[in-house]
């Protein structure tokens, strides 16, 4: 027959299971993944090498358009801000009734210098006629004919007078003096004008380009004829480097690089917008964008250790290409990165990878409710 236990060694027993199931309920669970992802390998790929610039949107040349006559009345104004005109189409017009009476008044001082000269060569010719036969004396003969050659003279002078009225009378019809399209207007009916202020402005053929500034190192890597694709409202405009400044800007050490628009779509005179420079094609290190996170100015990959473990890469990337980016340092084709959601990531972090980002996406889906009503629950 067993002896019963001592009183102390019970409660000793029963402390210690006591304080074996205290330390069982605090034990830490097992860690649980904060995100389900894919990875996705580095690729090379052949992309076209680009300097990314931005500048303005401007005509190619325009053309002042204003008068050569003062004070007087604009009578109408035939075109429109965004007409097309060809050289040579009327864009306004002055009141011309002084002009067509001073032109009037020359072409009747013509008429009579003719007929005085005709009356002074009829009168020479007789006197002369009259000398050769010693009825009259010689110098009346030479007084009649400087009397017809000053005839003609002042017949010389009322035809120039006429012709510049008639130029006069021609200036108030204003003419475009190139195709183009009206870009400014700053004149109305009734306004008296003055010479030399500017009343209209063309864009010669309706003609933009675009004007980007670039620094030394890329301005010296930029030929004629570079394509070049520029940013619009209704999408990317086609253009072509018409010319390279030849000279930099001693404070800043940039140049301007003019691109020819020949259809400028929704681009307008006086825009700003961004623009490519092909620069030719090359092979280069792609991955996913979505794997490139920019966090205090740098940019970073996340890898996946054996464990699960991610560690973030600081990388160098070049210019987007689709929904891939350049890799330039950093990384290598070996390599495997967070393909989708990197930025929900830090080092360290436990992630449960799967096979493509569909089925992460799938999975996180499906985790995200769980979650939730978990911390309800607590």
């Amino acid at each position: 027959m067993s002896r019963p236990l001592r009183p102390w060694l019970a409660c000793s027993a029963l402390a210690l299971v006591l304080l074996l199931t205290a330390c069982g309920e605090d034990a830490p669970p097992d860690p649980v993944p904060s995100l389900t992802v894919s990875l996705a390998s580095p690729r090379m790929g052949e992309v076209t090498r680009e300097v990314v610039a931005s500048g303005a949107v401007a005509a190619w040349e325009e053309v002042s358009v204003g008068v050569e006559l003062s004070g007087l009345r604009v009578e109408s104004v035939e075109v429109e801000v965004g007409s097309v005109v060809a050289a040579g189409d009327v864009l306004l017009r002055i009141d011309d009734r002084t002009m067509a009476s001073q032109l009037a008044q020359a072409e009747a001082a013509v008429v009579e210098a003719r007929t005085t000269l005709e009356t002074a060569r009829r009168r020479a010719a007789r006197i002369r006629e009259l000398a050769n036969s010693q009825m009259v004396a010689l110098q009346d003969a030479e007084q009649a004919e400087a009397e017809r050659d000053n005839a003609q003279a002042r017949l010389n002078t009322a035809i120039a007078s006429r012709d510049a009225a008639r130029v006069q009378r021609d200036f108030t019809v204003v003419r475009a003096p190139v195709a183009g399209v009206v870009s400014a207007r700053s004149v109305q009916p009734g306004q008296v004008v003055g010479a030399g202020t500017e009343l209209l402005r063309l864009i010669r053929d309706g003609r933009l380009e675009w004007r980007a500034e670039l620094a030394e190192a890329d301005l010296m890597r930029i030929d004629v004829g570079t394509p070049v694709r520029v940013e619009s409202p209704g999408g990317m405009v086609e253009g072509v480097v018409r010319t390279v400044s030849p000279a930099l800007d001693v404070q800043r050490r940039t140049g301007t690089v003019y691109a020819d628009l020949p259809d400028p779509g929704a681009l307008r005179a006086g825009m700003f917008a961004q623009g490519r420079l092909a620069l030719g094609r090359a092979q280069a290190l792609l991955v996913p964008g979505d794997a490139v996170v920019r966090r205090d100015g740098r940019a970073f990959v996340f890898t996946v250790d054996g464990e699960g473990r991610v560690t973030g890469v600081p990388v160098e990337v070049g210019s987007p290409h689709g929904d891939m980016i350049e890799v330039r340092e950093g990384l290598t084709e070996a390599d495997r990165v967070v393909a989708r959601g990197a930025g929900f990531l830090g080092d360290g972090d436990l992630v449960r990878v799967v096979d493509g980002p569909e089925a992460a996406d799938a999975a996180n889906a499906q985790s995200a409710p769980a979650a939730a009503a978990v911390e309800g629950a607590e």
